[in-house]
C-alpha cells in the first residue's frame, strides 16, 4: 500500500519500480507534469517512447477508470508502444490486476483500459472520452486522423491529453504546423542526439557517413527539411508573399 501511495503522488517513483529509476530531466518533467497537448520531437532511441509509455502506464494505474488509446502509422509501431507499457506494468506489484490482455488491449481491475490502433482515421472512430491519446510516429500519420481523435476527448475530464512524439518529416502536415506555429497550446520537448547523453559521438560520425547530411539532421538534429521532390523550396515560396502591398480596392 505504502509502494502504491508513493508512486501516485510522484511519477518517478513508479518509473524506478518499473525499471527505469536514472529518467533524463526533460524525461522526469513530462512524467511529473503530464501536459494536456504535449509535442516531442526527440530523435531516434532519445527515450521519448519509453517516457510516453510510463506516462500512459501512470494514467491506467492511478487516473481509473481511464481509456488510452495508443495510435501510429502501422498496427506494429503501437502494438511495439504497448508492449512497452506492458513490460512496465508486469515488473510493477501492488497495482491493479489486469482482467484481460491480448497483444493489442489491457483492461484492469480499476476499469481503465489501454488500446493500440494503427494511425487510420476509419480504424480509430467509434471511441470516445479517452482519457489519453498517444500518436506515434506522428509526423508521418494523415492529417486527417488528428480530426477523427480530438472529438474522442471532447467529454473527457479536462479536455483529455494528447502527446504527440516523432522526429521531423519535412515541412509539411499538422505535426510541423504544430511545432512552428502552434502556439501557446502545445508544450514543446526537443531532444536531438547532440543532448542524449547515451548516443555517443562516434556513433554519429558514422551515421553522417552513412545517411548523409540531410538525412542525419532530420533523423538526429531534427531538422524540418524539404522533401526532396519539392519544385521549390518552401523558404521561396515563403518569400512570395508579403502583407505589405496595399489592395486597390477597399
Amino acid at each position: 500500500m505504502a509502494a502504491d501511495i508513493s508512486r501516485a503522488l510522484d511519477p518517478c517513483i513508479l518509473s524506478a519500480d518499473a525499471g527505469f529509476p536514472n529518467l533524463d530531466p526533460w524525461q522526469a518533467r513530462l512524467l511529473r507534469e503530464r501536459p494536456r497537448r504535449s509535442l516531442l520531437c526527440c530523435c531516434r532511441q532519445s527515450g521519448k517512447s519509453t517516457i510516453t509509455a510510463l506516462i500512459a502506464l501512470y494514467v491506467a494505474l492511478y487516473e481509473a477508470p481511464a481509456l488510452i488509446l495508443l495510435v501510429s502509422p502501422a498496427q506494429r509501431q503501437s502494438a511495439e508502444l504497448f508492449r512497452v507499457v506492458m513490460l512496465a506494468y508486469q515488473k510493477l506489484t501492488d497495482v491493479p490486476a489486469l482482467t484481460m490482455e491480448s497483444v493489442l488491449r489491457a483492461e484492469f481491475a480499476n476499469g481503465s483500459r489501454i488500446i493500440a490502433l494503427p494511425g487510420s482515421e476509419k480504424t480509430t472512430r467509434g471511441y470516445a472520452k479517452a482519457d489519453l491519446v498517444v500518436i506515434d510516429e506522428a509526423a508521418r500519420v494523415d492529417d486527417l486522423l488528428l480530426s477523427a481523435l480530438r472529438p474522442m476527448m471532447a467529454v473527457s475530464k479536462g479536455g483529455g491529453r494528447l502527446i504527440a512524439l516523432s522526429t521531423p518529416a519535412g515541412r509539411r502536415g499538422w505535426f510541423f504546423e504544430a511545432w512552428t506555429s502552434g502556439g501557446e497550446t502545445w508544450d514543446r520537448t526537443r531532444v536531438p542526439a547532440s543532448e542524449c547523453p547515451r548516443i555517443s559521438e562516434e556513433f554519429l560520425t558514422e551515421e553522417l557517413k552513412e545517411l548523409g547530411a540531410q538525412r542525419f539532421a532530420e533523423e538526429y538534429s531534427l531538422e524540418f527539411i524539404d522533401a526532396d521532390a519539392a519544385v521549390f523550396p518552401s523558404a521561396l515560396i515563403d518569400a512570395a508573399f508579403t502583407d505589405a502591398v496595399v489592395p486597390l480596392w477597399q
